[in-house]
């Protein structure tokens, strides 16, 4: 990391790292929030638009009387496209098939690492919502992420659920350098305070955006910095902005435009450039908002008409349409296990969803297996037309 990218507007200060390499002889330290800086006039407008468009799209779901068919979509994306941000890329239909019986890798090098690691994201983003975590916005929450994230896979050795003790670096060589371990635990006492701040001159949504900031470059872990902090920055608007569920998320936002999101953060260190940050996660919130309410339209779309072509059909295929929502693929004795029913019928039950169009066998696998088509293309393809 070169000292001479940092002007006198940084927002922090460098330090030296003792017996670090070339590369890393510095460390950058950043300032507690709430930064020192006044919100500019000409950001209303683009907050005003964010806003609107992350209540239209809770306004989708909000009175919905099983919301889940929306959001499990939406959280596979967002498992996908997290870890593809780390260089992790996986085929969703085979992801899926992972799921149904995850296991965990045997060596660094074992093509399970990948699957298990997206597996891992979706189970952490799970945690608030199926009530296994109910922590206050803490470090304590941190760690628990970072614990389900980090299970099994590779860097499962690196501390999970521990905060670094050793110094991190981003890039090799170093593009930016985090804080030494010396001055982890005061960062992190600085940044647990903002998150309890009860009155805050900031919007809320505004503040996330000023902690996913501070995270990142704090980067408290050996490893998974990125997906933690992407997780976090899902709860925090959820939860600081009011809404119904985890409705956006932004890795699909920041994947699309990756440089752009790393040059930005670190600009906010160097030069102080606040006004860029905001600017450019407001336009990611509308941007994603939209795209997001127009997957969750055309969701509905599809379990309405899935359910008019079953012409008022068992309560079990019924079910097994909503299921598909969580779960795409599905194989006949999965299916037979999960609604306890005979292989048999399972077979059948899975036959007729085909018969209607819904669903469609998947030849690439050993065992028989199914899988919906229309809502994997609603879910990872382009929206924008």
């Amino acid at each position: 990391m070169d000292a001479r990218e940092f002007t006198k507007e940084m927002t922090g200060q460098l330090v030296r790292i003792p017996n670090g390499p070339p590369d890393i002889q510095i460390g950058f330290v950043p300032n507690p929030l709430p930064p020192k800086w006044s919100w500019p006039e000409r950001l209303w407008s683009s907050l005003v638009a964010a806003r609107s468009a992350l209540a239209s799209l809770d306004g989708v779901g909000k009175h919905l009387p099983n919301p889940e068919i929306l959001i499990w979509p939406l959280q596979r994306r967002e498992a996908q496209l997290s870890s593809q941000l780390e260089g992790t890329i996986t085929n969703p239909q085979q992801q899926v098939l992972f799921e149904a019986d995850p296991k965990y890798p045997i060596s660094p090098s074992d093509p399970a690492n990948a699957y298990r690691e997206v597996f891992n994201y979706r189970e952490a983003l799970r945690l608030r919502l199926d009530g296994r975590n109910q922590l206050p916005l803490s470090l304590r929450l941190m760690r628990d992420l970072h614990t389900v994230l980090m299970d099994g896979v590779r860097g499962s050795n690196q501390q999970p659920g521990q905060f670094r003790t050793i110094q991190n670096q981003i890039g090799r060589p170093a593009r930016f350098v985090p804080p030494p371990p010396s001055h982890l635990p005061e960062a992190l006492d600085e940044l647990e305070k903002y998150l309890h701040v009860k009155d805050s001159p900031f919007d809320p949504l505004v503040r996330a955006f000023l902690v996913h900031y501070q995270f990142e470059t704090i980067h408290p872990f050996c490893d998974g910095n990125g997906r933690v902090g992407r997780l976090l920055l899902s709860v925090m608007i959820a939860e600081w902005c009011g809404l119904s569920s985890q409705w956006l998320y932004m890795s699909p936002f920041f994947e699309k435009n990756r440089n752009n999101y790393m040059d930005l953060l670190k600009g906010v260190s160097t030069h102080g450039a606040w006004d860029l940050w905001i600017e450019f996660c407001l336009d990611g919130v509308i941007s994603q908002a939209k795209d997001t309410e127009k997957r969750c339209d055309r969701l509905l779309q599809l379990h309405r008409d899935f359910h008019s072509r079953l012409k008022g059909g068992s309560v079990r295929l019924s079910q097994l349409v909503d299921n598909l929502f969580q779960n795409p693929v599905i194989t006949v004795s999965r299916y037979s296990k999960q609604f306890v029913v005979s292989y048999p019928t399972a077979r059948s039950d899975l036959k007729k969803l085909h018969q209607l169009g819904i669903v469609q066998p998947l030849d690439s696998v050993d065992v028989i297996t199914y899988y919906c088509p229309s809502i994997y293309m609603v879910t990872y393809e382009d929206v924008s037309e």
